[in-house]
């Protein structure tokens, strides 16, 4: 089992809450910092950050296209493209579900392509909502995020009805994506026990809010 202080290194210290403030944000850098984590995720709007807001050691990771990932292609990757440009080192773009559910599979490959081209040199983290998908459109999609050279495959936003991660989920993309890609999980990550299940499923990076409670019940 991993110590608690790579345990740490592997999350994105997150807060996506639409009511966030930059007084929030200041919070969140602040626990990153205390708590050892590799990054903070924020939503893209917050950036530029305040020249205040001092990251230090730690990374800088915004979302696209977030929560539901249905809007057009260009937009999405404009969005990451201005994230990039205004201090964001990585992007977790939410692929189209209902083009994964209609099984249009160039449509979601231009999704995802369309970031990828737009931000060639961050890290580009795919979430493709597992909960809502079936094994076969998960594989699927994680397979054409290998194909398009992302760097993650993504459990969930946190947001969807359907639930978070799983360690199913979690077994079943590792498996797809090899060594490739990383695995990220997110979604519903509350205690160590869960996190710990899910790194030994696969997971190489956890985004969660509740970062202090899942380290201190490791």
């Amino acid at each position: 089992m991993a110590t608690r202080e790579e345990v740490a290194q592997m999350i994105d210290h997150t807060l996506l809450k639409p009511e966030a403030t930059y007084d929030d944000v200041r919070a969140l850098v602040e626990d990153a910092k205390q708590i050892g984590t590799y990054s903070v995720c924020i939503s893209p709007s917050m950036l530029p950050l305040p020249e205040d807001i001092d990251l230090g050691d730690v990374h800088l990771a915004v979302v696209a296209g977030f929560p539901s990932g249905a809007v057009a292609p260009s937009v999405k990757a404009a969005e990451a493209a201005l994230a990039v440009a205004a201090g964001a080192d990585e992007v977790d773009m939410v692929v189209n579900i209902g083009l994964v559910k209609e099984h249009d599979w160039d449509g979601v490959a231009l999704d995802i392509a369309s970031v990828r081209d737009a931000i060639p040199f961050a890290v580009l983290k795919v979430i493709i909502e597992s909960a809502a998908l079936t094994d076969e459109e998960i594989v699927k999609v994680c397979e054409i995020a290998h194909e398009l050279d992302a760097d993650f495959v993504k459990t969930s936003t946190g947001f969807h009805p359907a639930g978070g991660a799983s360690v199913h989920a979690v077994e079943l993309m590792k498996k797809t994506v090899g060594d490739d890609l990383e695995v990220k999980a997110s979604g519903g990550i509350r205690d160590g026990k869960f996190a710990a299940e899910l790194i030994a499923a696969g997971a190489t990076r956890l985004g969660l809010s509740s970062s202090q409670a899942v380290l201190d019940t490791l």
